[in-house]
């Protein structure tokens, strides 16, 4: 297929079911997870109205634990996952000169089953019950003993397709960094946004079959009688535990590190400075991604593991602060001395530092076996890891998506109604949390549907709710800012902020088809900028303009994840025949693309004339 327009080109709503582009992958993955990411917050509204005053009966009890289950689970694996990915797969390709991931059949396989998956969560609302053990499902709470109704096999169905696509994300951006960079960029040159994403899928490889097998584990105990957790038939309840935390504390890491690497590139780029001490950076992410699996059972200090397990937990995780420490002042020290501008996305990576810090602080203080003692099972386990979490993760992405939305749309997001975002988001976000460090101390278990009158703890909860609408009412500004931003025209330039320093700046925004006409020569660490200052224009080609080959669309991605969708049903409702026709579906849709050659098509240096970019 010599000529571009041989292979059948797809428009309109067809073109996003069968694409396998990664930057439509990457919007398709920003639109679902931040259509979950409004569910989820929509939950923790409905949590902080229950708990606004004492003995309130706004939701009754069963619903609670629903939602306080279904918040934590889709925030999680539905909302903060996705968005990353949607940022790796948006920006990843174009920091290391590459025109496409190393699988992109893969990519689009991964982004529907984890669609698929979350769709299959959240359809337990509407079937008679949600789940409601708990976001971390502990048994015997799961077991069909306690959780009668099918809420938590929903779950179990629900994470175990969603996990295949973060499973076959993560493997996909390991080949495509390892395999895919421009010539001259090797890896101490690579964007730290890249590395962390790079460690991110390293961690994913090796914590996700972890959970897998846990799921499997618990969906043969509910489904097929097994006895893997059932204690009266020699099962035990502590290995839920160890696999879930194995599973789950590096998963922490999995969500923090590429927000870590969206600040690197948002702090160095409006200091208009180099990264300060980017390779101790470097092992700093690697440092703190091999520590990640060490440390799982210091969620376990009150199971009764003994006291040498829980001094050597206890030692990794206060380790874990040192690269952590590192990471904290190369940023302090990237703005030292830079001219800095305030914008929206440099705010949000500001106001990430000191917040981080704090939500650190009393990781260090959790870390203290003894201590732990004290705090756990409290609000003040809960404001610690929403500092992590929310205080680092989600203003991290806020600081991404400012950064990138033009790359990614090539139109910027209204500098105005971003500060008005950014003041709401983060006033409202430490009312909401800091003040649950003291409801802990005072004693205010976690997940706790209501409170006693006169225990002290009236005014906080107040505090902690009035917060959380104001939280709300920052991620609505933020929804009128896109619909704002879309009716804009594309007319910005390769480098809308004009001191881009990675290799996406160098092209058109948003980036054509084929990302790279010619694939670019690095030559050196924050590679355009180097260019920048040699006085070029762009970035010098490493090969003559040519055919562009591009693979092609296919819709088997979407239908093989409609089969599991279907096959989790049938298993649930232990209808087997419709099981059996989920998974024939998918399996044919592996026949067929193991069976038909996909040559994909060619773009010709004259088409990309036709396009507008210059070879």
């Amino acid at each position: 297929m010599a000529h571009g327009h041989a292979v059948k080109r797809y428009s309109g709503l067809m073109d996003w079911l069968t694409t396998v582009d990664h930057k439509k992958i990457g919007v398709l993955y920003l639109i679902a997870g931040g259509f979950f990411f409004l569910i989820g917050g929509l939950e923790a509204i409905l949590i902080r109205i229950q708990l606004w005053k004492p003995l309130n009966d706004f939701v009754s009890p069963d619903t609670y634990n629903e939602l306080l289950t279904m918040h934590g689970t889709t925030m999680i694996f539905l909302a903060a996952m996705p968005i990353l990915f949607a940022l790796m797969n948006a920006i990843v390709p174009l920091q290391i000169g590459a025109r496409d991931v190393a699988f992109p059949f893969l990519n689009s396989l991964g982004f529907w089953t984890f669609f698929f998956g979350g769709v299959l969560l959240n359809v337990s609302w509407f079937t008679g019950g949600a789940p409601d053990a708990g976001w971390t499902s502990y048994v015997p709470l799961a077991s069909d003993t306690y959780s009668a109704d099918k809420g938590v096999d929903y779950y179990v169905m629900g994470l175990q397709i969603a996990g295949i696509g973060t499973l076959v994300g993560g493997i996909n951006f390991l080949v495509t960094i390892i395999n895919m960079r421009a010539p001259g960029m090797s890896f101490m040159r690579m964007p730290m946004f890249t590395w962390s994403a790079f460690i991110a899928s390293a961690l994913i490889l090796f914590a996700f079959p972890a959970l897998t097998v846990g799921l499997v584990a618990l969906m043969f105990d509910r489904l097929f009688s097994a006895n893997f957790f059932n204690v009266a038939n020699g099962g035990n309840v502590v290995l839920w535990e160890h696999i879930f935390w194995i599973f789950g504390h590096p998963e922490v890491y999995i969500l923090i590190l590429p927000a870590f690497g969206i600040i690197s590139e948002v702090v160095s780029t409006f200091s208009r400075k180099r990264l300060f001490g980017y390779s101790s950076m470097v092992f700093a992410t690697v440092l703190i991604g091999f520590l990640g699996f060490m440390v799982w059972a210091h969620h376990m200090f009150t199971t009764g593991l003994g006291p040498i397990a829980n001094a050597l937990f206890s030692i990794a995780t206060m380790l874990i602060a040192v690269p952590t420490g590192i990471k904290i002042f190369n940023w302090l020290f990237t703005m030292w001395g830079g001219s800095i501008r305030f914008n929206v996305a440099n705010l949000f990576a500001i106001g990430f530092i000191p917040t981080f810090v704090m939500g650190g602080v009393t990781g260090v203080m959790l870390a203290a076996a003894p201590a732990d003692y004290q705090y756990h099972d409290t609000y003040f386990v809960v404001a610690h890891f929403h500092y992590v979490i929310v205080g680092g993760l989600v203003l991290g992405i806020f600081a991404g998506l400012f950064y990138w939305w033009p790359k990614m749309f090539g139109r910027m997001l209204n500098e105005g109604l971003g500060k008005i975002t950014f003041w709401t988001f983060f006033i409202g976000f430490h009312l909401t949390f800091f003040v649950q460090h003291f409801l802990g101390l005072l004693g205010m278990p976690r997940r706790i549907y209501t409170y006693q009158d006169g225990l002290g703890l009236n005014g906080m909860n107040l505090i902690s709710t009035v917060g959380a609408i104001l939280m709300g009412i920052g991620t609505i500004v933020f929804l009128i800012n896109i619909i704002v931003t879309a009716k804009k025209p594309k007319n910005l330039s390769n480098d809308p902020w004009e001191d881009g320093r990675t290799l996406e700046w160098a092209i058109p925004s948003p980036a054509p088809e084929y990302n790279f006409a010619q694939t670019p020569l690095v030559r050196g660490y924050d590679a355009l900028w180097k260019e920048k200052m040699d006085g070029n224009k762009g970035m010098t080609p490493a090969e003559p303009l040519g055919p562009i080959h591009m693979p092609s669309p296919s819709i088997l991605p979407f239908i093989m994840s409609i089969g599991l969708f279907i096959a989790g049903f049938g298993f649930m409702y232990n209808h087997y025949i419709v099981a059996i026709i989920g998974l024939v579906i998918t399996f044919a849709c592996m026949f067929l693309r193991s069976v038909i050659d996909d040559h994909g098509f060619h773009i010709e240096p004259d088409e990309m004339h036709d396009k507008g970019v210059k070879g």
